[in-house]
């Protein structure tokens, strides 16, 4: 819930907050909940919610990211796939998990400021990829790799498909739509 007013307004309106919830069969989480002003931010469900000053002038907006949480799951996830046990795996099938992972996590990212955190993510994975293939291949020269995993660009690729690259994903806003969003609150007059 965001407040517009002082500390005192959101700790007098948090049990307004669990009174209108609770016929929902909710209720507020006490290790989850918390009051903070949006310039120091908060994560929701994976999001980082921060107000900023934006680069070049004088006004703050409110922005939303990938939270660094989020960012450790997805390496975690890339990280646990090109392990050395998994070294026995064909590239086309290490691939295709790989591509499972990233899609879906930056199809979730994508409204959000989510550039650095793709490509950061993009670099990371061909990373690791590249390692793998080099774990898999021992002795392989980068020109040989190149020619023989990435079709001689630098990008790994298959016959069936190509590492899926997070850094060309383009992100989108969502346009505000303020009051028209319908409110069960009524509205103070």
């Amino acid at each position: 819930m965001l407040v517009s007013g002082s500390r005192e307004h959101a700790e007098e309106l948090r049990g307004d907050v669990a009174e209108v919830l609770k016929p929902m069969g909710l209720r507020l989480s006490v290790e989850k909940t918390r009051i903070t002003h949006i310039d120091e931010g908060f994560d929701f469900l994976g999001w980082r919610i921060q107000r900023h000053r934006k680069r070049g002038t004088d006004r703050q907006y409110i922005y939303t990211y990938p939270a660094r949480k989020s960012v450790r799951s997805v390496t975690a996830k890339v990280k646990e796939l090109t392990s050395r046990q998994n070294v026995g795996l064909p590239l086309t099938t290490l691939l295709h998990r790989l591509n499972q992972v990233l899609r879906g996590w930056c199809a979730y990212f994508r409204p959000g400021v989510s550039n650095v955190a793709f490509c950061y993510l993009g670099h990371y994975t061909w990373m690791r990829v590249v390692r793998w293939i080099r774990r898999k291949h021992p002795g392989i020269t980068w020109k040989q790799l190149r020619r023989r995993f990435c079709d001689g660009g630098w990008w790994p690729t298959t016959e069936e498909g190509e590492l899926f690259n997070p850094a060309k994903v383009s992100t989108t806003r969502y346009r505000y739509r303020g009051t028209i969003i319908p409110s069960p609150w009524p509205t103070a007059v």
